[in-house]
């Protein structure tokens, strides 16, 4: 048994920071709620919006151009039917808008932590070992602060997306800004660009691939938190999945289930698709 005069508990300390963090902070976290609730909300709207049949021929549309070839969009218009079919196209939308803020909120966050990270050593230092144990830690654990600061609902959920999103798009801008090559780099600074210059006119535009592979990356982890974020409120096709799952109803599970890998599936092949044409061409 191990001693217990070796034990120490940091619990007791943590629940007390998160909940002075809720009395001292709680008008700046009221703000912050009703900001994304309300971002969320007009998202939403526009979603519904938009008739169905427009949904299936843009994304028919916007694969056509990516691949020119017409087996792809067919197969992806069909996929995006069957949601419809199933009758999950409203709920789709709303775990679609979820993921729509989550990932627009990450790339805010995340694409100048990346240039951050590129531009300093000493700042990449301190921040890849917490993006390494925002990797590592269970995507539950995201749970528990946003339900503390921020209740049941919709906006925990996109808080704890975020949370468990972010670090792709952080990497992989940062990687792709420091694989831009150096003989480029060299000749942009012997032309007299500044450091801004660099950043903006050559490091960044190259970097453009990664940057599209982080945004990949990061859409597709927000999608497989939405799931688990229906456990605190977010609703969407993840709260199917969970009464399903609590209820043993097999059928209604796989329904939801395979909405939820049709938008994967949809949201992979259009944002692959438009990496690639940002891809420099191999000689």
């Amino acid at each position: 048994m191990f001693p217990d005069y070796f034990r120490f508990h940091v619990a007791p300390h943590i629940d007390s920071f998160v909940k002075w963090m809720t009395v001292a902070w709680g008008p700046a976290f009221d703000a912050f709620s009703n900001t994304v609730l309300s971002m969320l909300l007009r998202i939403e709207d526009l979603l519904l919006v938009i008739p169905w049949w427009l949904w299936l021929t843009g994304v028919m549309l916007i694969s056509w151009l990516q691949t020119r070839r017409v087996r792809y969009p067919l197969a992806l218009g069909l996929l995006l039917f069957s949601i419809g079919v199933f009758g999950l196209w409203e709920v789709s939308m709303e775990t679609l808008a979820i993921i729509i803020t989550a990932v627009i909120i990450s790339l805010l966050l995340g694409i100048p932590l990346g240039i951050a990270m590129a531009e300093s050593e000493r700042f990449s230092a301190v921040l890849t070992p917490v993006l390494d144990a925002m990797q590592t830690m269970p995507s539950f654990v995201y749970l528990i602060p946003a339900l503390m600061l921020f209740g049941l609902g919709k906006v925990p959920g996109v808080v704890a997306t975020v949370i468990y999103s972010l670090p792709p798009v952080v990497r992989l801008t940062n990687l792709g800004i420091r694989q831009v090559s150096a003989d480029v780099q060299e000749a942009a600074r012997a032309f007299g660009a500044t450091r801004w210059q660099m950043m903006r006119d050559v490091r960044l535009p190259l970097a453009v691939p990664s940057i599209l592979a982080g945004i990949n990356q990061t859409t597709m982890m927000a999608l497989a938190m939405v799931v688990i974020a229906s456990m605190i409120g977010a609703g969407g096709l993840g709260e199917l999945v969970l009464i399903a799952t609590n209820r043993i109803n097999v059928g209604d599970g796989f329904e939801a289930g395979w909405a939820i890998v049709v938008l994967a599936i949809i949201i992979d092949r259009l944002t692959q698709g438009l990496g690639k044409r940002w891809e420099t061409p191999k000689t």
